[in-house]
């Protein structure tokens, strides 16, 4: 009798975890059949448009910089009609390349006929402006890439969303992320893999993926993405782009949702922050001078009242640049500290004075004070968000180190305790960061206060105005940012200092950078250092 209960027991468990999966995988079929019937949707959209006005000069619109198609729907010998329905056509083309959308938002029609009515042009008047997952439109999933927020769509717009209509702009696209937002690749299990549109064996980065891939393959003109330790800088370095990520709450962050809770809801010492994405760096400051308004400081009153400063933008005045080409943590490849020399004489050669900087301490910021903030609970929270769903390939190895026991950890802290550097590396994967206590955790808080008045004092015996500084790059094959967490040290940085920070195109990789490669050693040539040359 006992080892039938033990059995219709065991069968019973198995019954119900097949169930609960059916369940998950009946909605993400849903979930991709919507999306599917949307671009569907929208694809006959356009192709009525093209009917009705067959002389469109598509590549003439697609090509103009951000400042001068504004300028040419300010004066009107451009409709915003035209400018939306070409990008909603080049946006279908790209997406269909790389899979970077994940929905389409058919109320940018509606947003259309009310900025055509507005007696006055906001600054982003006509403007196509594509938005990131996580970013709340009005009527909309925000998914995380997470099966667990499929059902609930969000119930108004995020002041970024609002502020973006009021100036005239019309978000059109949400675009892809990866799961739970915490990787630099950009893959899910409900709408899969997003490709990088140069190269589609590589990956475009994240978790503002989609925005990078979607921008760079022409079907946006500006884009909004996030960054909380290098989502806006990533993809724009793999994509070749401009991204700002700025101090965080310089743009308000309500109704942008964070591993399924808002934002807000969260304290953290390490702040997740918005910001734009764009071909050129004319197109982020075009865009921070629109939503740097009286709309963004009433609708959110924590964001500072501070607007753009044009006259600091502006300026010609000669800068005291500091300088870096390696971090001393992770070393890049050879032709991101090649960008970085170039770039530092072409700065000396226009007159600017370059002083030499290093960072202080980068292997304590990363393991103690970045990942720590992240997996003070050994992960535990980072997990939840994955009940009941189904964790993608590029995340398997992080979620099963989150799995491993404290004990298990501790014995592994113990086994690995001579191999310094190389521990410091294993901390990738947070399996030895956690705070014990919530006295612990306080201290946490206060260590990250010290180190930032510790950088700033640095800075200021320099008296630098701006720190030059490599970023991580060029694009890696999908799948390889999963493994290799700890490369992200070069953006993180900023995010612990809550600095704002930026990524230019400078360069692209040639010959010669590649056969240095081969003799890329890191500095332990240990697995991760070989895993960065893969």
């Amino acid at each position: 009798a006992a080892l039938a209960l033990l059995c219709g027991s065991a069968a019973a468990v198995v019954v119900w975890k097949w169930l609960g999966k059916r369940q998950i995988q009946k909605k993400i079929e849903d979930a991709q059949r919507t999306r599917d019937e949307g671009v569907k949707k929208m694809a006959k959209v356009v192709q009525q448009f093209r009917e009705q006005v067959p002389s469109v000069q598509t590549d003439a619109i697609l090509s103009l910089p951000l400042l001068e198609l504004t300028g040419r729907l300010q004066e009107g010998s451009l409709s915003p009609k035209t400018v939306l329905y070409t990008y909603l056509e080049k946006a279908l083309e790209v997406t269909q390349q790389t899979n970077c959308l994940r929905h389409f938002i058919p109320e940018c029609e509606e947003q259309l006929q009310k900025i055509q009515q507005q007696r006055e042009k906001g600054l982003l008047y006509g403007i196509p402006v594509s938005i990131k997952d996580h970013i709340g439109h009005k009527g909309h999933l925000s998914t995380c890439g997470l099966a667990q927020c499929l059902g609930t769509l969000v119930q108004e717009d995020s002041v970024l969303v609002k502020v973006l209509k009021r100036q005239g702009a019309i978000p059109f696209a949400m675009t892809n992320v990866p799961q739970s937002l915490f990787n630099y690749d950009c893959s899910n299990s409900i709408f899969g893999q997003t490709l990088n549109p140069f190269n589609h064996q590589k990956s475009p980065g994240g978790s503002s993926g989609g925005e990078g891939a979607l921008i760079a393959g022409g079907g946006s003109i500006l884009g909004i993405g996030s960054d909380i330790g290098g989502s806006i800088r990533l993809p724009s370095s793999f994509c070749g782009l401009c991204g700002l990520k700025p101090t965080a709450e310089r743009l308000s962050v309500w109704h942008t949702r964070l591993l399924n809770v808002d934002i807000r809801s969260r304290p953290t010492p390490v702040p997740c922050a918005l910001g734009p994405m764009a071909r050129d760096v004319d197109s982020l400051a075009l865009c921070m001078k629109a939503l740097l308004c009286q709309e963004m400081f009433q609708l959110d009153p924590t964001v500072p009242p501070i607007p753009f400063d044009e006259e600091v933008y502006s300026s010609s005045a000669p800068l005291r640049v500091g300088y870096y080409d390696t971090d001393g943590y992770f070393p890049l490849p050879p032709c991101m500290r090649r960008a970085v020399q170039e770039t530092r004489g072409a700065l000396q050669a226009a007159g600017h004075q370059l002083v030499p900087f290093s960072p202080p301490r980068i292997h304590y910021v990363m393991t103690e004070l970045f990942l720590k903030t992240f997996f003070a609970d050994g992960g535990r929270a980072w997990l939840d968000v994955f009940t009941g769903d189904i964790v993608d390939p590029s995340l398997k190895s992080q979620v099963n180190c989150c799995k491993i026991p404290t004990l298990g950890k501790k014995l592994l802290a113990l086994i690995l305790k001579p191999l310094q550097l190389l521990l410091l590396k294993l901390k990738n994967v947070a399996t030895l960061s956690t705070c014990r206590s919530v006295k612990e955790m306080w201290n946490h808080h206060h260590q990250i206060e010290v180190y930032r008045t510790e950088f700033i004092a640095q800075w200021r015996e320099l008296q630098l105005d701006v720190v030059l500084c490599p970023v991580l790059g060029p694009a890696f094959t999908t799948g390889y940012p999963g493994k290799l967490l700890t490369a992200i040290s070069s953006t993180m940085l900023y995010n612990v200092l809550n600095f704002p920070a930026g990524v230019v195109p400078v360069s692209t990789v040639t010959e010669a950078d590649e056969e240095e490669l081969k003799l890329y050693r890191g500095y332990c040539d240990d697995p991760w250092d070989r895993t960065l040359k893969q």
